[in-house]
């Protein structure tokens, strides 16, 4: 059975509609054409990250991509007008899963440590369980057009934003100081991811988080005594 394409962890919500398809069965069957086409479009996303993890965005062809889908030329155009399309929806998958266990990690109840620690750990799950994704997610977006890139952005400023919740900050330096650990965060994961060490994207989760520990305990000393709140 094929591994899914970026998990989710139960406790954060559920699958991708494309997760956990298999190659379609030999000869008649009785799936629906949806069905049909949903597993098409999963294989294809999958081998589009895969090709791309092992070639880079520029050496992938959609040869590349259909060999390891197993799936042909003319089914490939009829899903996706490009190479580009197939990764932009293969990026949409992971940068959704992602987002649905950041928001689920740093929304729920706790202090703000607590809820930095579970987003943090959330956000490294879902990279480090799903290496080629994480690769396409942190790495090759860069090569694949500015229309990728403008998403980028975007999932940038929403998980800064889901920062500034987890740590609730109560000012604009506090706000900023957020945005910088989240760009040090995508910076640090990238640099790992790009050399495949993905043990040490795993092991920024500690570090990270004694980083934000001693933020905190010192934005209450700053503010001093009466205003501390709970940090853990």
């Amino acid at each position: 059975m094929p591994t899914p394409a970026l998990d989710v962890h139960p406790s954060y919500g559920p699958a991708p509609p494309e997760a956990g398809v298999a190659t379609l069965p030999r000869g008649p069957h009785k799936l629906s054409r949806d069905e049909v086409v949903r597993s098409q479009r999963g294989r294809l996303m999958r081998a589009m990250a895969e090709a791309m993890a092992e070639n880079g965005y520029a050496h992938t062809s959609v040869a590349d991509v259909l060999r390891r889908a197993r799936v042909s030329r003319e089914t490939f155009y009829q899903l996706f007008s490009s190479k580009q399309e197939c990764f932009i929806a293969a990026y949409e998958q992971a940068s959704s899963m992602i987002l649905a266990n950041l928001e689920h990690a740093a929304g729920t109840s706790g202090a703000p440590l607590e809820r930095f620690d579970r987003a943090i750990g959330a956000y490294l799950d879902a990279l480090t369980s799903e290496p080629a994704f994480a690769r396409l997610f942190m790495v090759e977006v860069y090569s694949a057009g500015a229309e990728v890139l403008e998403r980028r952005a975007e999932i940038q400023r929403r998980f800064s934003a889901l920062m500034i919740t987890a740590a609730d900050a109560r000012n604009g330096r506090e706000r900023f100081a957020c945005e910088a650990l989240v760009a040090a965060i995508t910076t640090l994961v990238t640099m790992r991811l790009a050399v495949n060490d993905i043990e040490g994207a795993r092991a920024l989760h500690e570090p990270l988080t004694g980083l934000v520990r001693d933020a905190l305990a010192s934005r209450e000393v700053d503010q001093g005594p009466g205003t501390s709140r709970d940090l853990t």
